[in-house]
C-alpha cells in the first residue's frame, strides 16, 4: 500500500454553479503527483492544484511520450459517491504505457490513488442530475535531455474537474462528417492506446467538420479508406435491421470501456450485437434500404451521443428522422442508471468510495 502524503490547500476555491459546468472548464482544489525514477515510483502525494514545473527539454514536450485516462465520480441518490469500472481504466492505462514505452502503475496503487483523491475532493462531486466529477489520470515521460530514447523518468498525475454534459445540446442527435483525407490511426500504430498524439492528429479533420456545420468526424480505416473505425473521440455503433453492429477491435481502435459496457448491456437485453468490419458503403446501402435504424457514439465524456445525420462528399444521410432512437435512449438510461446508482448493479461494475 502506498504512503500517500496529503497537503490540503489553504485557499479552497468557490464551487462553480452546477447548472453551467460545461466540460473541463473548472478544476478541484487538489492534484495527485508521483515521480518515477531509478525504476520505481516515489513521493506519492496529494497537493494543492497549481501549475507544474518541468524542464524545457522534458521528453513529453519534444516526443509526445504521454498517456491518459478518463473516468467519472458520480453522486448517488443516497448522497454517496461511486466510480464506474475504474479497474478497467487502470488496465487500459498500463496497456497504453507499454506501447509508449512508459513505466506502468500497479493496478492496486491506481485504485488507492483514485480512492484517496476522490475522498479528499468529495465536496467537488456535484449532485445535479447529469453532473459528475471527471477524473483525469495521466502519465508522461520527463527525462531532462534531448534525443529519442526509452523513458527513464516519468510523472504520474491525477486532476479532477466537475462537469456537466460534454455537448452543450446534451442527448441530441448530431451531424457527423465522414472524413476522407486524414486518418486517425493504423494497425501497428497507437490507435488502441489513449495517447495525446492520437487526439492532436484528429484536430485538423475536426476543424473541417466544424466548417461543414458538423459536430464531429467519422473516421475510416487508414489502408482502404473504407471501413469505419471511430466517431470523433468515441467508439461508434449502428443498429441495422434490428441488429447492433460495431467495428471490431483490430489494433487501430480504442477499446472503450463504455463500448464494452454497451455491448454487455445490449446483449443482456436480448439485442444481437456483432463486432465486425463495417464499411460506410454498407451504411449507405442500409440507409437506402430503410434498414439503418439508429447510430450513436459511446464514450466516457459524452456517455452516448446519438447521430442524426452523416455528411459525405456533399451528400447527407439522415438517421431515424434526426430523432433519438429507442435503443439509443434505452441504452443511455440503463448506463447512466448504473453510473448514478439509480439502477441495481447486476454486473459488479460500480466501485463505491
Amino acid at each position: 500500500m502506498l504512503n500517500i502524503t496529503i497537503t490540503k490547500t489553504s485557499a479552497p476555491k468557490e464551487k462553480p454553479n452546477p447548472e453551467v459546468l460545461g466540460f473541463g472548464k473548472f478544476f478541484s482544489d487538489h492534484m495527485f503527483v508521483s515521480e518515477y525514477t531509478s525504476g520505481k515510483w516515489v513521493n506519492p502525494r496529494i497537493v494543492p492544484f497549481a501549475p507544474f514545473l518541468i524542464h524545457p527539454a522534458s521528453t513529453v514536450l519534444h516526443y509526445g511520450a504521454e498517456v491518459f485516462e478518463g473516468l467519472k465520480a458520480y453522486r448517488t441518490k443516497d448522497g454517496g459517491i461511486q466510480l464506474f469500472r475504474p479497474q478497467e481504466n487502470a488496465k487500459r492505462m498500463n496497456v497504453s504505457c507499454e506501447r509508449m514505452c512508459l513505466p506502468t502503475v500497479p493496478e492496486a496503487d491506481f485504485m488507492q490513488i483514485l480512492t484517496e483523491f476522490v475522498r479528499l475532493e468529495q465536496d467537488w462531486v456535484p449532485s445535479l442530475p447529469g453532473t459528475s466529477l471527471y477524473l483525469r489520470p495521466y502519465l508522461f515521460g520527463n527525462d531532462e535531455f534531448l534525443g529519442v530514447h526509452p523513458v527513464d523518468s516519468a510523472v504520474f498525475m491525477l486532476i479532477g474537474s466537475p462537469v456537466g454534459a460534454y455537448y452543450a445540446g446534451g442527448l441530441s442527435p448530431v451531424r457527423i462528417m465522414v472524413e476522407c483525407d486524414d486518418v486517425r490511426a493504423v494497425k501497428g500504430g497507437t490507435g488502441y492506446t489513449k495517447c495525446g498524439g492520437n487526439y492532436a492528429a484528429s484536430l485538423r479533420a475536426g476543424k473541417r467538420a466544424i466548417g461543414e456545420k458538423c459536430a464531429q468526424v467519422l473516421w475510416l480505416d487508414g489502408v482502404n479508406r473504407k471501413y469505419i473505425e471511430e466517431v470523433g473521440a468515441m467508439n461508434v455503433m449502428f443498429k441495422i435491421a434490428g441488429e447492433v453492429v460495431t467495428p471490431e477491435l483490430s489494433g487501430s481502435i480504442l477499446p472503450g470501456i463504455t463500448r464494452s459496457s454497451c455491448i454487455e448491456l445490449l446483449r443482456a437485453s436480448g439485442i444481437k450485437v456483432t463486432e465486425r468490419p463495417v464499411s460506410f458503403d454498407e451504411i449507405i446501402a442500409a440507409h437506402g434500404a430503410g434498414t439503418l435504424e439508429e447510430a450513436f457514439g459511446t464514450g466516457t465524456a459524452a456517455v452516448i451521443s446519438p447521430i442524426g445525420e452523416f455528411f459525405h462528399l456533399g451528400k447527407s444521410y439522415t438517421v431515424n428522422g434526426r430523432q433519438i432512437g429507442k435503443t439509443t435512449q434505452e441504452l443511455y438510461d440503463m448506463l447512466t442508471g448504473l453510473q448514478w446508482g439509480r439502477e441495481l448493479d447486476k454486473f459488479g461494475w460500480t466501485y463505491k468510495i
